[in-house]
């Protein structure tokens, strides 16, 4: 790791809003491991049918420093695992009702990073063993030195002390790339994916949500996420009131069992275990972060609480910067559209023609089977595609045909619709459509002779979208060809205009968007 790396990283933990909140996490100080680790006092479950050795047990080990409960069997002790969070189980081998590899065998299926030691007399050496090869982490022989036993304890969570330390900083380094992920970006949907990512990898809850605040609508659900392990049917209904008003005097919600049902209109069914955090920019909450652990048995833990507040402290303004970002993009975008509808108004013979070719174009890639984000690009290069003609001083309307002079110009109407759109960097997507729109599936198109899967997708359905409705359209030059004949058209020219596969994805499209129309008696052409 490097220094920088370093730098960053304890800049990361400094704080778990990174706006109000003093307290430190130090990476580097070996002095403050427990601080890295989160980690709260040992807890310790000693599990044995003998009354007089749970209390010999929990009374040296509580002299150690450890919290111990005690448990009089198999069964006590899963009842007393499902309350709380125990690192380490200490259970002897013979018990009525469960025994000790019966306890074993539930701990390992239920709970992750608990040890379990076996207590045993001499005649069940083997025993002990094979429990050790089924996950156990030692044993210990009766008639037991409390010496050993201690010496097992502090070795054993000494042991998962280290390997929870390596866990926390893969977090941490987690953490640290995901900052400069989010801090690099403006793509909301990129923000959104690296935070979710990460909390699902890191934390582990059956399920993630945001929620935003927009001026005009309150709390919206921005993004949730369900663990794909999970089999979570519902997110309930937040009470939205309970909930700020936890945040007006506290940072945040850690809450299990019956407590959870005071931050919710609607509960859950099964939510065992719930974190919310306040997304805030400027002290200001912008937004809510909350986690689900629909488990049984399972507690999220104050550690996990401190790892989704130093996220949510770092995503909130990132958020709404992307959110500020996506509204400049789409007034920009609604800009050059209104520019495109005010050059068409200017001529009742192009009037509407845009958005009729986007509808085409859109029928056509939804009948190819096209990803929706594709299509959504497809919409709005229809929405463009004749921006250009900006740049064409001359009258590209006007009754009779154009003098090649003026065809000349109007073949310049894509170069200049790439030329408007290129200085905005987040239309870029939409300049093939643009640009290409009038090549031709046999290379004798313009402005660059493509032939063929050289053209891109998109302008080749633009291409076909384009003449249909220009076939099926007033001109001042002619009246609307009559839809048969378009099709017509279309079919003849389908291997040498056009791309064979979208004039027949069109076909279909149109077939079916003109029997819906009719019956909603809705115009169409005739």
């Amino acid at each position: 790791m490097t220094k920088r790396e370093e730098n960053n990283i304890e800049e990361l933990l400094k704080d778990e809003n990174l706006e109000s909140d003093s307290k430190e996490y130090s990476l580097l100080e070996s002095s403050r491991d427990s601080d890295i680790d989160f980690e709260e006092v040992p807890k310790i479950l000693v599990v044995d049918d003998e009354s007089i050795i749970r209390e010999i047990l929990a009374d040296f080990l509580t002299m150690e420093g450890y919290i111990v409960r005690t448990a009089a069997d198999g069964v006590s002790a899963l009842e007393e695992l499902e309350k709380d969070h125990y690192d380490m189980v200490i259970s002897d081998l013979k018990m009525p009702r469960m025994n000790g590899l019966e306890l074993l065998d539930e701990i390992q299926k239920r709970y992750d990073n608990v040890l379990t030691v076996i207590m045993t007399g001499y005649g069940t050496v083997e025993t002990a063993i094979e429990a050790m090869k089924k996950g156990a982490y030692d044993y210990i022989l009766k008639p037991f030195k409390i010496e050993e036993v201690i010496h097992i304890v502090q070795r054993g969570l000494e042991k998962r002390r280290l390997i929870s330390e390596n866990i926390k900083l893969k977090e941490i380094i987690s953490l640290y790339k995901l900052s400069e992920a989010i801090s690099s970006s403006l793509s909301l949907e990129e923000i959104l994916n690296s935070v979710i990512e990460t909390i699902l990898k890191e934390i582990s809850p059956d399920a993630i949500q945001i929620l935003w605040q927009e001026e005009d609508r309150g709390f919206i659900e921005l993004r949730s996420a369900i663990n794909p392990k999970s089999d979570v049917k519902t997110l309930g209904d937040l009470d939205l009131d309970a909930v700020i008003e936890v945040f007006n005097k506290k940072k945040y919600i850690l809450a299990h069992g019956p407590a959870i049902q005071n931050y919710f209109v609607q509960f859950p069914e099964n939510l065992n275990s719930f974190i919310s955090i306040p997304l805030k920019s400027r002290q200001k909450i912008m937004g809510i972060i909350n986690a689900f652990c629909f488990q049984t048995g399972r507690k999220f833990r104050e550690g996990e609480r401190k790892l989704l507040s130093i996220i949510a402290g770092r995503i909130a303004t990132a958020i709404e910067n992307a959110k500020l970002y996506r509204n400049i993009q789409e007034s920009f975008r609604q800009t050059i559209q209104a520019l495109a509808r005010a050059l068409e108004a200017m001529d009742k013979y192009t009037a509407g023609h845009s958005d009729r070719v986007t509808e085409y174009a859109r029928i056509t890639a939804e009948e190819m089977g096209l990803p929706e984000e594709e299509i959504e690009l497809i919409k709005q290069a229809g929405l463009m595609h004749d921006i250009g003609k900006l740049g064409c001083h001359t009258n590209l309307n006007k009754p009779g045909k154009l003098t090649e002079e003026e065809y000349e110009i109007f073949k310049k109407h894509p170069e200049y619709g790439k030329q408007i759109l290129e200085p905005i960097p987040f239309l870029h997507p939409l300049i093939p459509g643009v640009y290409l729109h009038h090549e031709r599936w046999d290379g004798k198109g313009y402005p660059l002779g493509l032939k063929g899967e050289e053209i891109p997708l998109m302008a080749r359905i633009l291409a076909v979208a384009d003449a249909y409705d220009a076939m099926t359209s007033n001109r001042a030059y002619r009246k609307a060809l009559k839809h048969s004949v378009a099709i017509a058209e279309l079919k003849r020219c389908s291997g040498t205009q056009f791309d064979p596969k979208v004039v027949e994805a069109f076909l279909r499209a149109i077939e079916k968007w003109r029997k819906e129309k009719i019956e909603k008696g809705e115009k169409v052409p005739e």
